[in-house]
């Protein structure tokens, strides 16, 4: 959350704080900022100008994924489910707003505005507020960090919005926790000093639309499973429903569902769901939408599919399968999708495209991120194929065997930044001083505080950084990069699936390593599991089967916990034998149960 200084401090350090509209407009003017103004307020300029975000921007740019009527008016949003169930939620609450006094605005995960009502003078409602539209403001930045965010008069880029305070909330999906928008109060200015007057009010909004969301998620699922078994009619027909979070997939399908149709047929739901729906459908009404899907020309299959509606809006699609008869097995050595760009999430996607943008010239570029979120993946796909030089400081933490040698038109990857020496250091900051654009790519996972020389080399690094989003902020690209990371199966061995109630054990879980783990989970299961079908939540890793704690918990909890989830798994349960095997009393073993439930 960002926040102004309050208009009267209430002590001296709040009173010594420089003007934040001063240190704006000595931004804008390319002049040297006053000390003390708030690092994650100049951070957000900065990306401001990096997208080109004229600051004096006077009307909304239009949005560029919306189409306009022949006669220039944009057509009216696609009912989604958000929008679906938050509208009578929100028309109930705009009496509270005040006339004149309050806006209240609802997103989707793109920020695209789909519903807004109050008004405020002078401030109207724009068509998208993503950051690379109309730079910082609340609604992106709640949608970054997935928790209540305001921000106050000048912190924003734009000029007209200088004097506006806003709060925003998003709005999460009730099965598996992703931000499906933002809700958004918007007033004349107020103190600075959180929390704004209304962020109570955005809140009860977001969450009431949250409660009818979860009220409506049932009934859609009951109706894709209707759909699914009216499709099926007889144990041999190869049927898969999909919604694009869920899959219902028949035994006859398992065979021919390769990733790769598997991920066409994702696709298709997906693209379903968003189409504009016809104002009148009847509810649970399921109609043809175009025939066979697009498949990739490695597919032994055709598949027809058939739109699944409820309530007027398009919930998911039905695929029947039918097999071309004995297509050319594709090669066992070709190429899976890169795992280094799987992930269609609003933050992977923002954070892979600053990337490329950035590696289109030969300048250093640095990756950061936590342990196993794809730095060294990531990198490898940015510098392509051609003759690379990689140096692990891992390994040479000096870089004595690497600079000395080192061809300055070569591009060079330096990974664990981190663990660099002193010595390696120091070489690699004399070498951009005088080579400030040598091609080189570093990966960096913050920890430790860094050492006065290693900060000297991030901040040489930091105008041409990207960080990359833990797992745990793009829940939504899990299933992608279930069909990415498993090993490609046997012929005639159908592909790795998961059974709903794994997919949500999945998605819960925190995934401290990140993709890294998740890929030794994957490989785990393809690799070790005797079963057959889909892989169910009882297959899981004891951590990932019953999800994270109710708590955070210290390294020593989190190892002591997975002992004890692992020791009662070899003992059926039986909490007296798993006590007696880990050495404790069972008044113990009891009492550390809760405490990780608390």
């Amino acid at each position: 959350m960002t926040t102004t200084e309050p208009s009267a401090p209430a002590d001296p350090a709040a009173a010594a704080r420089p003007s934040l509209r001063l240190a704006r407009e000595r931004f804008l003017a390319g002049d040297q900022l006053p000390g003390g103004v708030p690092e994650e307020v100049v951070a957000a300029w900065r990306r401001a100008r990096f997208f080109g975000v004229p600051h004096d921007l006077e009307e909304p740019a239009g949005d560029p994924g919306r189409p306009e009527e022949s006669d220039g008016d944009p057509v009216r949003p696609v009912e989604s489910a958000l929008l679906v169930a938050a509208r009578p939620v929100l028309e109930r609450i705009v009496p509270a707003l005040g006339a004149g006094r309050s806006l209240l605005v609802l997103t989707d995960e793109r920020l695209r505005v789909q519903w807004a009502a109050g008004s405020v003078p002078g401030l109207g409602p724009w068509p998208v507020l993503a950051e690379q539209e109309v730079g910082n403001n609340s609604a992106a930045l709640a949608l970054r960090t997935r928790r209540r965010a305001e921000v106050h008069g000048p912190e924003h880029f734009l000029d007209r919005w200088q004097d506006v305070s806003a709060v925003s909330v998003p709005v999460l999906a009730p099965d598996n926790g992703q931000v499906l928008g933002t809700l958004t109060v918007a007033s004349r200015p107020c103190t600075a000093r959180p929390p704004h007057p209304q962020a109570a009010l955005a809140e009860a909004a977001a969450a009431a639309v949250e409660t009818e969301l979860r009220a409506r998620a049932g009934r859609a699922e009951r109706v894709l499973l209707d759909a699914y078994l009216r499709a099926v009619r007889g144990k041999d027909r190869a049927v898969a429903a999909l919604d694009g979070r869920n899959r219902l997939i028949s035994d006859a399908a398992q065979g021919l569902l390769t990733p790769e149709v598997l991920g066409a047929l994702e696709r298709a739901a997906v693209r379903a769901r968003h189409a504009e729906a016809p104002a009148r459908m009847e509810a649970d009404e399921t109609v043809p939408s175009g025939g066979f899907a697009a498949l990739p020309d490695s597919a032994g299959c055709t598949a027809r599919i058939t739109s699944v509606r409820l309530d007027g809006s398009v919930i998911g699609v039905v695929a029947v399968l039918e097999p071309l008869g004995d297509p050319e097995p594709s090669a066992s050595g070709s190429p899976s999708p890169p795992v280094a760009l799987a992930g269609s999430s609003v933050p992977w996607r923002h954070a892979v495209g600053r990337a490329v943008e950035l590696a289109r010239s030969r300048e250093p570029l640095l990756l950061t991120g936590e342990r196993g979120t794809g730095k060294s993946a990531l990198a490898r796909e940015l510098l392509g194929p051609g003759d690379v030089q990689v140096v692990d400081a891992a390994q040479n933490a000096g870089l004595d065997r690497v600079l000395p040698a080192w061809q300055a038109d070569r591009p060079l990857l330096l990974r664990h930044a981190e663990r660099l020496a002193q010595p390696g250091v120091a070489a690699l900051n004399s070498l951009l001083d005088t080579h400030p654009d040598a091609p080189l790519l570093v990966t960096y996972t913050p920890g430790a505080p860094a050492g006065p020389c290693l900060q000297r080399l991030l901040d040489k690094l930091s105008a041409r950084s990207v960080p990359l989003p833990p797992l745990r902020e793009r829940v939504e690209d899990i299933r992608e990069l279930l069909s990415a990371l498993a090993p490609r199966p046997a012929p005639g061995q159908p592909p790795l699936t998961w059974t709903l109630d794994a997919l949500r054990a999945l998605e819960r879980y925190p995934w401290p390593g990140n993709v890294t783990e998740l890929a030794h989970v994957v490989r785990a299961l393809a690799e070790h599991r005797r079963a057959s079908g889909p892989v169910r939540r009882a297959e899981l890793p004891d951590p990932v089967r019953d999800g994270p704690a109710a708590r955070p918990l210290s390294p020593m909890e989190h190892a002591e916990r997975a002992a004890i989830l692992e020791a009662l798994r070899r003992h059926g349960g039986n909490k007296a034998r798993t006590a007696a095997a880990l050495g404790i009393g069972r008044a113990t073993l009891y009492r550390k149960l809760r405490g990780y439930r608390s």
